[in-house]
């Protein structure tokens, strides 16, 4: 079986970028939620969704093959790359429904499951042992993801809408580590490219089927100058671009402890909401500082036990 964690340690330089690239994409998908609020009251989930995974597929799969050539599609099992993509697409949708039904708050709570999720995954997958340090790693990253969120917590939306949160996180990590381990061959922009294009056929898929039944569809002269912008960062940079540094990372990592960096999301969204005149935010700073303390603990950076000293003859 292929393993989505790797198989030696990786080396300080290594390990270094893979978790550099995961800040990068915590950081870039977290620039993409306040597009998310902006178009959610203006687009449905389903077309909504539709619309980012196929925006965010045009912007990769060109730059994939011009880089390495149109050769490199004879080597991807389509038939694969829907069943992945789908996966994707169906844990987006869910993400969109669970953020229309309740809030920025709720949905932050449950993402910050996906540590767990994915080290669960990779326990049974995998067969990863389960360490002292790792386990630590888990505990800090969600204590820093409570802390960030601070007083928001009292407001918990406990409900349908926080369900479809649980099984848009689910159906993430699923999708991530399938991404790496079902296309070994490719490189990770055209595993990300690949997977993409996959999401792009079963969600628009799903949305004109949606919209055949319902006769309900998106309302295009609702959609303006904004809306389209909104939708640029909400596909192209907090999907497209943040997806292929998160694959980087998880390729890299392993889906378990790339996830831990999820929890530091508050104090991305906290930064971006200064830059627009917002207040900073001392407790989400401490929040981010615990959740970096974690992914430190549970990738060994951090020894839980201090070294033998070395003996004299």
């Amino acid at each position: 079986m292929t393993q989505s964690t790797p198989a030696s340690p990786l080396p300080a330089g290594g390990l270094l970028a893979a978790n550099l690239f995961c800040m990068a994409s915590m950081l870039i998908w977290a620039a993409g939620l306040p597009a998310a609020e902006w178009l959610i009251d203006v687009v449905a989930p389903v077309p909504l969704t539709a619309m980012r995974m196929s925006l965010a597929a045009l912007s990769l799969l060109p730059l994939w093959l011009m880089l390495e050539g149109p050769g490199a599609l004879r080597s991807v099992v389509w038939g694969r790359a829907l069943w992945v993509g789908a996966t994707l697409g169906g844990g987006a949708i869910f993400l969109v429904i669970g953020q229309a039904m309740t809030d920025p708050v709720t949905v932050a709570v449950i993402s910050a499951g996906l540590p767990v999720v994915g080290i669960a995954i990779e326990l049974i997958a995998d067969r990863r042992p389960l360490t002292v340090a790792l386990i630590l790693g888990v505990v800090l990253s969600l204590a820093g993801a409570l802390v960030a969120l601070g007083r928001g917590i009292g407001g918990l939306d406990i409900g349908l809408g926080a369900a479809a949160c649980l099984v848009s996180v689910v159906t993430f990590a699923l999708a991530s580590r399938l991404t790496v381990t079902s296309f070994p061959g490719l490189s990770p922009l055209g595993r990300t490219s690949v997977t993409l294009t996959g999401a792009a056929i079963a969600t628009t898929a799903t949305a004109l089927a949606h919209a055949g039944l319902t006769g309900a569809g998106p309302d295009w002269r609702a959609l303006g100058a904004a809306e389209w912008s909104a939708l640029a960062v909400y596909s192209v940079g907090a999907l497209g671009l943040s997806q292929l540094l998160w694959i980087l990372s998880v390729g890299r990592i392993g889906i378990g402890q790339a996830s831990l960096h999820i929890n530091a999301a508050p104090f991305y969204v906290m930064i971006f909401t200064v830059m627009l005149g917002g207040a900073w935010q001392w407790t989400q700073v401490l929040g981010a500082a615990i959740v970096a303390l974690g992914v430190m603990v549970a990738q060994g950076l951090i020894p839980l036990r201090p070294s033998a000293a070395p003996r004299t003859p």
